[in-house]
């Protein structure tokens, strides 16, 4: 039979009430009794309603996080270090893919979909400001990674110029001069992009190098498949660059293959640098150059902002750092 709260309090020999003040984490319970009281607990099995606890307390102890890719090995990183920190911190996280859908990122942005959650950390790709500033619902929210016009909102960043500029200018340092930026995406309304394409922009400027358009490549998605496509045409344009700063890591490592199969050898023909720094560029062969962010730090930040409130909008940037290997 299922142990009840009055089996717990005979067990101990306590009240009842004094059994719920210890799940419910009541702080003014002697240390002595708690602690008979717990192994009363765990000597029967005892396990709380979590149903009632929630009625009661008015939190779930969930939060939702809503990526775009739950298969991108960036935001699968980035989701199970926000599972782990939230973990630690007594939350649990629901995770929800939206595939960059803006009728999807709507519907979870005004919790029409109806999640009983307590925060939402949300990394809009399809959603506009103007959406974004019309939010009407209560729960706390917490963006990742950057959006245009979100001034209103709890916002975690990296500083996506910067960090452009930074490998940008580490290709131009080692003496690369036709340096090509993968990853445009003129009709996105996720900024990221738009700040990376600025901070290459601004290292070749710094280099005294105008800004090329034919080497400013789009791409429809920022997947493998879309870096192998743009690095052949690269490669096979008149005057294919001698290096490349891809705006994704799965850009990148999409790039690298497709050197492979043209013969091209990296780094002595072609350099490449990518963004993310994901497990497999660890293990490339060679193994990728690559901006990383801190995503420990992301969820911290990012969970930080979503338990502790505030009355104005806070945005938080998040550590990176460039870290070399063997195809620069």
């Amino acid at each position: 039979m299922t142990p009840k709260l009055r089996d717990v309090a005979e067990h101990a020999g306590v009240s009842v009430r004094t059994v719920s003040n210890v799940v419910n984490e009541f702080r003014y319970v002697a240390p002595a009794t708690r602690e008979r009281v717990q192994a009363s607990i765990d000597a029967l099995g005892y396990r709380p309603n979590m149903a009632a606890r929630t009625l009661r307390r008015g939190r779930t102890g969930l939060v939702a996080l809503v990526i775009p890719e739950i298969d991108s090995p960036y935001y699968a990183e980035l989701a199970a270090r926000t599972v782990r920190v939230a973990e630690a911190r007594g939350l649990t996280v629901l995770i929800d893919q939206t595939d960059g859908d803006a009728e999807r990122e709507t519907e979870l942005l005004h919790g029409r979909r109806g999640q009983l959650v307590d925060g939402v950390l949300f990394s809009p790709w399809g959603v506009a400001a103007a959406e974004l500033a019309s939010r009407t619902d209560t729960v706390p929210l917490v963006l990742l990674g950057e959006h245009d016009g979100t001034a209103g909102v709890d916002h975690v960043v990296i500083d996506n110029v910067a960090a452009a500029r930074e490998a940008t200018g580490h290709l131009l340092a080692g003496g690369r001069r036709r340096v090509a930026a993968m990853g445009v995406q003129p009709r996105s309304l996720n900024a990221t992009a738009r700040q990376r394409l600025a901070g290459y922009r601004a290292a070749l400027a710094e280099a005294g190098l105008p800004a090329d358009p034919e080497l400013e490549v789009p791409v429809r998605r920022l997947h493998r498949a879309d870096g192998h496509e743009a690095m052949l045409r690269l490669l096979d344009s008149p005057r294919p660059p001698d290096a490349v700063f891809c705006f994704t890591d799965e850009l990148a490592l999409g790039a690298l293959r497709a050197a492979a199969d043209r013969g091209v050898a990296v780094p002595e023909s072609l350099a490449l640098v990518g963004f993310d720094d994901v497990e497999d560029g660890r293990f490339s062969v060679p193994a990728l150059t690559t901006v990383s962010p801190d995503k420990d730090r992301i969820a911290e930040l990012a969970l930080d902002l979503l338990t502790h409130q505030a009355d104005a909008p806070r945005s938080v940037i998040a550590p990176h750092r460039l870290v070399v290997r063997e195809t620069s």
